[in-house]
């Protein structure tokens, strides 16, 4: 897994936030959390469970209660708040920092920035920004398309047809999101996203062949740089000796990042068209999604037949 880790640069560059410490330099401070803090009590002088690591958030009330102190409490509360190691701090709303406080930032070496925003706004889209960009992440060998608007995250040992089956999904409509290596992000308790490197990005590796680029022989239509994983297609080399679920009622799991993704696992033989396949897990799991199992309904129709014998109709 990878550590992750976001600069206060890019979250300046990111929300176009104007630097109201320009002379303190912004790449020793890394944010690593992504959730942001209010200062209202520690203002008050309350400090414990202080979370001085998040970004700090100087909305219009925390403002308000700095202005109406006299200047001398006012640079002893702020000073006991912004010598505690603090990342940064972001003054919303358009209010403008004092001089006394700038001077205070100057002095402990912490930037300040200022955005006419308001608090509510953008405390939520600095969150969700943060969540993505600070999610755990792992890389998976496999190959992620777009099919039908289902994330498929195309599994399996190397060489047994997984990129032939992304090429052939592309030739068929549907769009390559990445080949070979596919990092994954886990941005909430529900939802994976993959991407591809950038170095192999709309590339696909076809053994006898070699590298083709997507993007330039399909057209800007056939690629996608990011998608939700929501299924997951295991391949594997026909076993003779192995039972493979014919019906469907249980459902296979597999856990990235903790999150539990739908699974099947496709046994490869001659003859079966993958491109196929996968294009039809997809459309049932996404029929499944909107409430309608056909397996369930083909149970349901094998026990009313037997009720109906038993009953004698």
């Amino acid at each position: 897994m990878k550590p992750r880790f976001v600069t206060l640069e890019k979250i300046a560059d990111t929300f176009k936030l104007t630097n109201a410490t320009p002379d303190i330099g912004l790449d020793h401070s890394r944010i690593t959390v992504p959730e942001i803090n209010r200062p209202a009590l520690q203002l008050a002088g309350y400090f414990e469970f202080f979370a001085y690591e998040r970004v700090q958030i100087i909305g219009y009330v925390e403002y308000s209660y700095l202005m109406q102190m006299d200047e001398d409490e006012r640079r002893i509360r702020y000073e006991a708040f912004i010598s505690k190691g603090i990342p940064c701090v972001i003054f919303t709303t358009n209010e403008q920092p004092t001089e006394d406080l700038l001077e205070l930032a100057k002095k402990h070496n912490v930037p300040t920035f200022m955005t006419e925003r308001t608090t509510s706004s953008f405390t939520a889209e600095l969150i969700r920004w943060l969540n993505v960009q600070l999610a755990p992440t792992i890389s998976i060998h496999g190959v992620l398309v777009d099919v039908y608007g289902e994330g498929v995250l195309i599994m399996g040992e190397s060489g047994i047809g997984k990129s032939e089956a992304a090429l052939e999904l592309v030739k068929r409509g549907h769009r390559l999101v990445s080949d070979d290596v596919v990092e994954i992000s886990r941005v909430s308790e529900e939802t994976l996203v993959g991407t591809a490197p950038d170095i192999t990005r709309h590339f696909i590796e076809l053994r006898g062949i070699g590298i083709i680029d997507v993007k330039t022989l399909f057209g800007v239509g056939s690629v996608e740089n990011t998608k939700s994983i929501n299924l997951v297609i295991r391949l594997e080399d026909w076993d003779p000796e192995k039972e493979y679920d014919r019906i469907g009622l249980d459902e296979e799991t597999m856990d990235i990042l903790g999150n539990k993704i739908v699974c099947h696992s496709l046994p490869i033989r001659p003859g079966r068209n993958l491109a196929v396949i996968v294009e039809t897990a997809a459309i049932n799991h996404r029929q499944k999604k909107m409430g309608y199992n056909a397996a369930k309904e083909l149970y349901r129709r094998v026990q009313e037949n037997l009720m109906n014998k038993r009953a004698g109709k």
